[in-house]
This record gives structure tokens, sequence and C-alpha cells, in this order.
């Protein structure tokens, strides 16, 4: 596995159909696959996904992947019929966001982090955040 801090193990009824989806709809590349039953994605250059089987769904979780193009990712998920839960939007702490359900009900954010202007000086500075 890449050395991420944070690997979210999600669960799908058919792990091959997950990992074609999510590598064309959201970019993943496919590390590794053990039959149908796990495998390991990766994406950008330390994120990284486990998938396993199961049942699926959203029950209690969500996944955050950061993104450099919001607004390209956004069009590209949307094409391969995602369902979207919010537009891409600005937040005032610094990112610009949208999320949406995949094709087994998981619900996933993409953000992208901008900067943050100074109040007084409207001078751009690094969200302080992490």
């Amino acid at each position: 596995m890449p050395a991420s801090t944070v690997i979210p193990v999600l669960s799908y009824p058919d792990v091959s159909e997950a990992v074609i989806w999510l590598c064309k709809a959201f970019g993943f590349t496919l590390r590794w696959q053990a039959g149908d039953h796990r495998a390991q994605l990766n994406i950008g250059q330390d994120g990284a996904l486990a998938i396993a089987q199961g049942a699926g769904g959203s029950e209690g979780h969500s996944v955050m992947v950061r993104i450099e193009d919001v607004d390209s990712h956004y069009q590209s998920v949307k094409a391969f019929g995602a369902e979207i839960l919010a537009e891409p939007a600005d937040y005032a702490y610094g990112e610009r966001q949208y999320t949406v359900k995949d094709v087994a009900g998981h619900v996933w954010t993409f953000p992208k982090r901008w900067p943050i202007r100074h109040r007084r000086t409207g001078a751009a500075h690094p969200a302080t955040y992490e």
C-alpha cells in the first residue's frame, strides 16, 4: 500500500465493477486486485483506497479526496452518472468542492484548497489547516 496516513476501505457487491467505475469516473488507478473480493486503488501521489466485497452502501461513512481541478473532475464524474448531492461551490473555509454518491451509494466529496484572502489587505495567504 502507498504511504497514505488514512486509507478508507469500502464495500461493493461487485469488486471488479467498482474498480472499473472508480478508475474511469474518479480517476483512480488499479494497484492490485485479488480475484473479485479485494482490490487496492491509487490516486495522486499518495492517495489510496481499499475495496472489499460486501453489501455496499453509504451508512456511516464518506470519503474525501483532494483534487486539483474541481470543475473538470465534476464534469467527468457527472458524465458517468454519479448522483449529485452538492454541485461545485466555494466555501468560506478555503475550499471549492462537490459531493456525489457512487454506483453503490458511497458518498464522496472532492475538494480543492484555494488561497484565503486576508480580511484587511486582500492578500492571499495559504490556509492554516491540514
